[in-house]
């Protein structure tokens, strides 16, 4: 995989996490107008709280029911979002977990920052490595991941903070069955979130407000017209006149 097919699929891999969104608070120099954002939100819609008193929400994934997995990195948990609305603990002690991503199989992608490995989660709840690097050059501290259509996955790799400066970071493709990624961007100082678009070349940003600083969005729903957004303690929602991209996950 070469960086330039790199620039062909990933249009966002920066240093705040970036979904098929851009989404800024108070700070925000294209706030979101009474009138809506034509053809993705709808007039006079909002972030919406869904449930509260996490630590540092982070990592939603839909899922093909009309659930959601989401993380609370500090805690070291994984939630659910059942599509009747109940929250429950998935998995404790994850090793300081943050992106998450779901397999065509149902089995759950974790970035473990703490662990320096991406996890799977198997259906059965056995764990197990995918990978932890490549032979001689351990993971730093993965921070966000996601899957291709060949069942490749793509992840970051910031490194822990606090941030050294001239500490190279990394972005990673893992290949279908491998057990050792390959670099394919090391010049991005601190890359971060991951979204691969529908047509792999084009990607639309607007702002949407939200209570709390935003990390992280994805869509959700049986529709996909749900955009969960992670802030903080909080887990957010606002309903979307856009459908979300028609695969498994984010």
């Amino acid at each position: 995989m070469t960086r330039a097919s790199l620039r062909g699929v990933i249009v966002a891999a920066i240093a705040s996490a970036a979904l098929l969104l851009l989404m800024q608070m108070e700070t925000a120099t294209r706030a979101q107008s009474p009138s809506g954002m034509a053809g993705v939100v709808a007039p006079g819609s909002g972030a919406e709280l869904v449930a509260e008193g996490f630590t540092f929400t982070e990592g939603p994934v839909g899922t093909s029911e009309g659930g959601l997995y989401f993380s609370d990195i500090r805690a070291n948990r994984i939630h659910y979002l059942d599509p009747g609305g109940k929250i429950s603990v998935v998995r404790e002690q994850t090793n300081g977990a943050n992106g998450l991503a779901l397999t065509k199989e149902g089995e759950l992608l974790a970035a473990e920052g703490d662990g320096k490995r991406i996890s799977k989660r198997s259906r059965d709840g056995a764990i197990s490595t995918v990978t932890e690097g490549i032979e001689g050059k351990p993971l730093l501290a993965p921070n966000d991941l996601i899957i291709d259509a060949k069942g490749g996955i793509y992840f970051t790799d910031p490194g822990p903070r606090p941030v050294v400066p001239g500490r190279i970071s990394y972005v990673y493709y893992l290949a279908a069955g491998a057990k050792q990624p390959v670099v394919i961007d090391d010049k991005i100082a601190r890359p971060n979130g991951l979204t691969l678009t529908q047509d792999g070349r084009t990607q639309y940003l607007g702002t949407i407000k939200v209570p709390r600083q935003p990390a992280n969005a994805a869509f959700a729903g049986a529709d996909k017209r749900t955009l969960y957004i992670t802030a903080r303690e909080g887990l957010y929602r606002v309903k979307m006149l856009a459908q979300g991209p028609d695969r498994i996950g984010k």
